[in-house]
């Protein structure tokens, strides 16, 4: 497609940007000031990565508000505007962390916190896709006072694709290889997969990404209720390596369709959230699985339907190398091993095996989708979220005025 002119000037060659995210796990806000440089390989760095986390009240009142059927609207308005403070500050901290005078950001690519999620495929008759990423940008403008770029998702949705996953196209930037196929598999509260083949670009017909189903959302989740609130996660892998994975009860959790339902496709806590972790805690009474054992079968659950989904999906395209881990899961050994034997035929690492931080990899790619919409390229790839054509993403959100 052809460049889109922006209003708004930033300079060619080398420039500092910040990117930020909150996920589906509810932590807190990861933030990046990373260096874009076109000219060199890779494209684009993290100079400086930190999470800031939430306080413990706001995350339950995040999280309650995520899950409920029926939320206020002056609840999403003040969620909107109180997520756009905590991403503002960020910003602030993370240059701070960098050293880094915020009048030397070009710009912040923000893509918020995404608070409903509906892609066409999900929509029931009479439903209309959509999707709600909370975070006000202006108010990240007003406290940075540097432009911003957010709300990434809407405008592939509005071209008929599931709007998600949206990092494929930093995959494509930072993992691309001239001789080996990947699968870069972020392992975040909801897992994703990326193939990138041997000497891709964009535009490469068998390039695709997609939602493989649950990442580290139910493995928090048990560890919260079987702590009772003192854990909230499985702090590397130690509970499910005590544990035995019990096969019947893996084998039911497999059977939810979403496994078998073909790409393009998204997913998230509207099908893996609460009412899922209900049919978990059930399936485990019936077959009396509980502590150590279940954090086991969580675990297992999911390495099996990463390793399912690229024997099913991903395999049968083209010749496959590599899966290099990244996000929070790839930081849990016990999972890592349980990966690596479903796919006994692939190398498994971590993504800072091969030189690229994967902690701020979410991060990163939110500055280069802000960048690519200033600079007016395309920021979805249709063959990975099934949109009718290329399209820019992001909306520009002008500060009321430059920081001396």
């Amino acid at each position: 497609m052809r460049n889109h002119p922006i209003a708004i000037e930033i300079a060619r060659g080398p420039m500092l940007a910040i990117g930020l995210m909150s996920g589906t796990s509810h932590d807190g806000v990861s933030a990046a000031v990373v260096e874009i440089d076109e000219g060199t390989r890779p494209p684009a760095r993290a100079v400086a990565f930190r999470t800031f986390r939430y306080p413990p009240a706001f995350r339950t009142r995040l999280m309650e508000a995520s899950s409920a059927r029926a939320v206020g609207a002056d609840v999403i308005s003040s969620l909107h505007f109180e997520l756009g403070m905590r991403l503002g500050r960020a910003a602030a901290a993370i240059a701070k962390v960098a050293r880094v005078p915020l009048a030397r950001i070009a710009f912040i690519g923000s893509h918020g916190h995404t608070f409903f999620h509906l892609p066409p495929r999900r929509a029931r008759p009479g439903q209309t896709p959509s999707t709600l990423q909370l975070g006000e940008s202006a108010v990240i403008a007003a406290i940075t006072g540097r432009p911003v770029v957010a709300d990434f998702r809407p405008m592939d949705m509005a071209m008929g694709g599931e709007a998600a996953p949206l990092a494929p196209l930093a995959h494509l930037w930072l993992f691309a290889h001239p001789r080996l196929g990947r699968v870069i598999q972020n392992i975040g509260g909801i897992a994703n997969a990326t193939y990138v083949p041997a000497g891709a670009r964009l535009g490469t017909s068998d390039l695709i990404a997609f939602d493989t189903g649950p990442g580290v959302m139910l493995i928090d989740a048990i560890a919260r209720r079987e702590s009772r609130g003192r854990l909230t996660y499985d702090r590397e892998g130690r509970l499910a390596a005590r544990g035995v994975v019990n096969e019947a009860m893996l084998a039911a959790l497999m059977r939810h369709p979403y496994f078998r339902r073909r790409p393009p496709k998204s997913t998230g806590r509207e099908e893996f959230g609460d009412a899922f972790l209900d049919e978990v805690f059930r399936i485990a009474r019936r077959l009396g699985v509980k502590g150590a054992d279940l954090m086991a079968t969580v675990t297992a659950l999911t390495a099996r339907s990463i390793a399912d989904a690229c024997r099913r999906f991903i395999i049968p395209r083209g010749r496959v190398d590599q899966l290099i881990a990244t996000g929070g899961g790839a930081r849990n050994p016990t999972l890592m091993k349980m990966l690596a034997a479903e796919l006994p035929d692939l190398e498994v690492a971590r993504a800072d095996s091969i030189g690229v931080d994967g902690d701020s990899l979410e991060a990163v790619a939110f500055a280069i989708l802000g960048y690519r919409m200033l600079r007016g390229r395309q920021g979805n790839i249709p063959s990975v979220t099934g949109a009718r054509a290329p399209a820019i993403l992001g909306k520009l959100t002008l500060p009321p005025r430059p920081v001396t």
